[in-house]
């Protein structure tokens, strides 16, 4: 079995698939890519199954040690991608391609242009051991594959029944870097919060914190406030969803991402809609968010 070697991991490099379903009641969340869309492209450019073990980059900074005869795809956050051989030749890396390494060389992922995470699929996927049936990384219940670090190995899976499509470019334009729209539905505690708090969440323009991850995306703006009965009462525990808004006590909104935890106490005056949710993953702190009442029956 071939495999890759971090030769370094940047500020944050993880294994991703596309998560562990099913153990919710036990208090583990699905994790799995952020950037789902991202993961499922960088897959099938190298005719992966969707759902196939790839890395996801924060920043930039990967660098990885990859086998003659390698295909690779580089999908979401933009960076100046280049691949280097054992004889010194640098060649530019195309984002959204399938590109085949010919004799032994390294893949380096710049700092990131656009956006904030980077999928890097090697065909036949990346084979570590599943937890829970999944290959993911759960920061928050530090479930699945660690952190990779320098001198890491990552076996490569073997050669998977599609072949790599002929189409091996993809024209999709980059994450944006001004104000992103997130389409929302109301949640099952809107009733908790002032009209005004509605009208503001809606209509005002937020900043998206450095303090977010993958657990959730904070965002900075307006504080919302509660209806005078819902003043100091306190929630019990209740299911949360991926792309949940909760809002802590100083009126904060935050977008509860992949890792996030299964239950929380704080009122869901929204949620955002599955369609917007991928978008979450390229915010860049003090990035501008518009949220917009999504169109249809509620």
């Amino acid at each position: 079995m071939s495999a890759a070697r971090v030769i370094e991991p940047g500020p944050l490099a993880l294994v991703h698939d596309l998560g562990r379903t099913g153990y919710a009641a036990l208090g583990v969340s699905a994790s799995g890519a952020f950037d789902r869309s991202a993961h499922r492209l960088a897959n099938r450019l190298v005719g992966n199954p969707d759902d196939a073990a790839a890395i996801e980059s924060l920043l930039g900074g990967l660098r990885l040690a990859l086998p003659a005869g390698t295909w690779f795809a580089v999908t979401g956050a933009w960076s100046d991608a280049v691949l280097v051989t054992d004889g010194g030749t640098r060649r530019a890396v195309e984002p959204h391609t399938a590109t085949r390494v010919e004799s032994p060389a390294e893949l380096h992922l710049g700092s990131v242009t656009h956006g904030l995470r980077t999928t890097v699929a090697l065909r036949g996927g990346l084979a570590v051991p599943a937890v829970l049936g999944s290959r993911s990384r759960d920061t928050l219940a530090a479930l699945g594959p660690e952190p990779l670090r320098a001198g890491d190995v990552l076996p490569i899976g073997p050669e998977p029944a599609t072949p790599v499509p002929p189409a091996d470019l993809v024209p999709i334009d980059p994450p944006r870097d001004g104000i992103v729209e997130l389409a929302v539905r109301p949640g099952p505690r809107h009733d908790w919060f002032t009209a005004e708090a509605w009208r503001l969440l809606t209509t005002s323009d937020y900043l998206t914190s450095a303090r977010s991850d993958r657990t959730g995306v904070r965002l900075e703006g307006p504080a919302l406030e509660r209806m005078p009965d819902r003043l100091g009462v306190e929630l019990a525990s209740e299911g949360m969803l991926r792309g949940s808004i909760q809002i802590s006590p100083d009126g904060a909104p935050t977008v509860l991402g992949p890792d996030h935890p299964v239950t929380g106490g704080y009122p869901v005056i929204a949620v955002v809609v599955d369609a917007s949710l991928d978008l979450l993953a390229q915010l860049r702190p003090g990035q501008p968010v518009h949220l917009r009442l999504a169109a249809g029956r509620y």
